[in-house]
């Protein structure tokens, strides 16, 4: 007994005096930039984000603007949404907030509700130790491999900092005396345009591999360079993405590629292998050259998406992997029916449940957005017949735009003439007044544009003289 106390007052002490020491030098390294040095103002902070910020600092908590806001601002762009972070707990906010609900397992946030605004608030992370790990595991829990599976370690503004992912994304703005903090050297980082991961970056890539992806995705998003330290192990390490469960990996992914900078991220994506463990069934069809009709067709596809967030239009992401997973669906459909001799339309509908199947592995793609990637995938086989009603019936369709529009990127990367005549026809007909559809209709000719059909493979018979059949 007298050597368990001895050994918990010998621990006590140990990390009374080490605390002291580790709080000055981080605290040594900060750097505090005033009011006259930043272009930050609350008249372009949200006033709820203002509204939990004077709260927390009313009731004597530290309170701070974190991440993505401050980042925003001080690029002088408008930033999506503000997140918090203090030194109260979640029960603690709770108590402070009645429009306020906790979240998260892996870390426990809170979400103070303001109508339709959310404005997230997180208490400061600390640092974990390996004695924690194996006292508290619902304070926090690693895998074999690394990963963090639970996150509930709490700790200082300074503790906070270094857990945070990216420099630029760790940078504080207090209402208090309105200045902003940098503990990491985020705000050189963000001047000279560097992403750059925030301690190891091989250690914090395996307690969290979609970090990878958020490297990837800002340096596109603010067209930065990653620095060469961050970027070495991520070729290396793209394949602990299989560990992140596909649900999350669908979230991500629509982050990555419609955000209003898909293209330049898809880019990014291939370079350091991370396409491969998101798309597994479409890298299979990628081309030395980068020049296949579905490459060309991806490249199009993300370039439009850009465009049409842009112009402030909008996007389904159904309608972006239609048109990626198309020239897989395609393979896959002449196969079966080669090998099977099956009619081309069965075939065509067994490739669909086989190409959606394997990409809800890695990605859980919901089945509100499969239905309708079936949808337009269908209506290409009937975009074609065009005789009596059958024009007029297609175009009562839902998706028959997004049919349209599958049709009009097949013609361009294929460079196909009778599709590029197809998506012609129909661009007219669509404007066309009623009699001058009438008339279009009359002068198709008897027989509808040909579609493409597989035969089934007829057996070769043998002559007499032992020779095969031309």
């Amino acid at each position: 007994m007298f050597t368990r106390v001895a050994n918990f007052c010998r621990k006590v002490l140990h990390r009374e005096n080490d605390t002291p020491v580790r709080v000055e030098e981080e605290v040594s390294q900060m750097t505090v930039i005033p009011r006259d040095r930043h272009n930050i103002s609350r008249k372009d902070i949200s006033e709820n984000a203002l509204k939990v910020l004077y709260r927390l600092n009313k009731a004597g908590y530290e309170a701070y603007l974190v991440g993505g806001g401050v980042r925003d601002l001080l690029l002088g762009k408008k930033p999506k949404d503000f997140d918090v972070t203090t030194n109260a707990t979640p029960e603690q906010m709770r108590k402070l907030f009645r429009n306020c609900r906790l979240v998260g397992r892996r870390f426990r946030l809170a979400h103070v509700m303001f109508g339709p605004e959310v404005i997230e608030v997180a208490t400061f992370r600390g640092h974990h130790h390996a004695d924690e790990d194996q006292d508290d595991r619902n304070g926090s829990q690693r895998g074999q491999n690394g990963m963090l599976l639970r996150d509930n370690i709490f700790g200082s503004i300074e503790d906070d900092a270094q857990r945070r992912d990216l420099t630029i994304n760790s940078l504080y703005y207090s209402v208090a005396d309105f200045t902003v903090r940098d503990y990491v050297g985020g705000l050189s980082d963000l001047q000279q345009g560097i992403i750059r991961l925030i301690g190891d970056p091989e250690t914090r890539y395996r307690e969290d591999p979609v970090r990878m992806l958020r490297v990837v995705r800002f340096a596109a998003k603010l067209q930065m360079r990653i620095a060469e330290e961050t970027a070495e192990p991520i070729p290396r390490l793209a394949t602990l993405l299989q560990d992140i469960p596909p649900a999350r990996l669908f979230e991500e992914t629509l982050k990555l590629l419609q955000a209003g900078y898909g293209y330049d991220t898809y880019l990014q994506l291939r370079e350091y292998q991370l396409f491969q463990p998101l798309f597994p069934i479409i890298t299979r069809y990628f081309t030395a050259q980068g020049d296949s009709a579905m490459e060309r067709m991806i490249n199009q596809v993300l370039k439009n998406t850009d465009n049409r967030i842009h112009n402030q239009m909008r996007v389904n992401p159904a309608f972006l992997f239609a048109a990626m997973f198309w020239y897989p669906q395609q393979e896959a459909a002449q196969k079966i029916a080669q090998e099977s001799g099956l009619a081309y339309y069965d075939a065509f509908a067994l490739a669909m449940n086989d190409v959606l199947d394997e990409a809800c592995r890695a990605l859980a793609i919901p089945k509100r957005i499969t239905t309708l990637i079936r949808d337009i995938w269908q209506l290409q086989l009937r975009i074609s017949r065009r005789h009596g009603k059958r024009a007029w019936k297609l175009m009562e369709h839902p998706k028959f735009r997004a049919a349209y529009d599958l049709l009009a990127l097949r013609a361009e990367a294929e460079n196909n003439h009778e599709l590029q005549r197809l998506t012609t026809w129909w661009g007219e007909f669509q404007v066309a007044a009623p009699p001058q559809q009438k008339n279009m209709l009359n002068t198709l000719g008897d027989d509808p544009v040909p579609r493409r059909r597989t035969r089934r493979p007829r057996k070769r018979t043998p002559h007499r003289d032992g020779g095969a059949s031309a």
